[in-house]
């Protein structure tokens, strides 16, 4: 072979042996992302996610991709969206609700699935037990839920003479049920009644808040639905202009100006999931990881909405508060 012919073969030979190592080196991990909301509303939960995923080892981008799936707030669309990631082939999905959590179920017996939740999900059977879920599915439990009554007792207390406390859900969310259950309860303890507003989109989120205002010095708790907490500004909007004192479960309402709120950091949260998902990646199982139960609650005060409402919150309440905003 003459010297000219044998330095083509090499260099042909050169140029094809790293496309032979790329196509041996294994196909990045996809992770699935199912929401009920929108991807602007979900930027700091997927945040989160990432931070839990460094944490095993996995950025984004580098050696793993995540896939976005979001209903716009439409439940119904939440099962035709983890299909879509079923048939994708994901390596794991992540979903952050618990209707989310259900059609995720629904859809497949095989990828392993994370959640975070605020019901219980033993009760909405997607695990037979906290410390050893089967199947493909375990996740986080966020005090939600559980601690929907305590807000309701907090709004009571901070607004003695209300003899009505209204309570606005989501009639598609599968946590409507446990949490509506829970107010009942938590209203009969007190001797208030309960009134239920219904809304399922922002329209009748407006709709919703202009019929309590009918009915003045009414206050009211808000469900944890996506629909509700990724609004925190429009909702205390809306709480100022008819006068209405409401508590939420998020921080992200009493600081956009609503009353107060009462629930679970939830960034710490998503940490976990990132991580959860990141430790499926490198081969644990779903039965191996016993859902984590976040129990930390935070109660805010906004005391410069307290005095434009004309309340004066009981210094039992402003005492277990976690932050005082003035």
């Amino acid at each position: 072979m003459r010297r000219r012919q044998f330095l083509g073969v090499l260099g042909g030979a050169a140029a094809a042996w790293p496309l032979a190592v790329r196509a041996q080196q294994p196909a990045m991990p996809v992770i699935g992302f199912l929401s009920p909301g929108s991807l602007e509303a979900d930027t700091s939960r997927m945040n989160a996610v990432r931070q839990g995923l460094a944490e095993i080892g996995y950025v984004e981008g580098q050696n793993a991709a995540i896939e976005y799936r979001g209903a716009q707030y439409q439940h119904d669309r939440l099962s035709e969206l983890a299909a879509d990631l079923v048939n994708r082939r994901v390596a794991a999905i992540i979903v952050v609700s618990a209707s989310g959590a259900l059609a995720a179920k629904a859809a497949t017996n095989t990828i392993p699935i994370v959640f975070s939740i605020g019901a219980d999900p033993v009760q909405l059977s997607l695990v037979t037990s906290l410390n050893r879920p089967s199947g493909n599915i375990t996740g986080i439990y966020v005090l939600n839920v559980a601690v929907t009554g305590k807000r309701l007792e907090l709004l009571r207390e901070s607004v003695s003479t209300a003899r009505v406390i209204g309570y606005l859900a989501n009639p598609k969310s599968a946590a409507t049920a446990p949490e509506t259950k829970e107010l009942h309860e938590a209203a009969r303890a007190l001797g208030v009644e309960l009134r239920v507003l219904n809304a399922a989109n922002e329209s009748e989120i407006d709709t919703a808040f202009a019929t309590l205002a009918k009915e003045r010095s009414v206050p009211l708790v808000v469900s944890s639905d996506n629909l509700f907490t990724d609004r925190p500004v429009r909702l205390a909007v809306l709480a100022a202009r008819h006068a209405i004192p409401a508590i939420c479960p998020y921080r992200e309402f009493a600081a956009a100006g609503g009353l107060m709120s009462y629930g679970t950091d939830l960034a710490d949260a998503y940490r976990v999931v990132g991580a959860y998902a990141g430790r499926i990646l490198k081969g644990a199982k779903p039965t191996d990881l016993p859902v984590h139960q976040a129990v930390k609650v935070q109660l805010v005060i906004n005391l410069k909405t307290a005095k434009a409402l004309g309340l004066g919150v009981p210094a039992t309440v402003l005492a277990r508060a976690d932050e005082v905003i003035e």
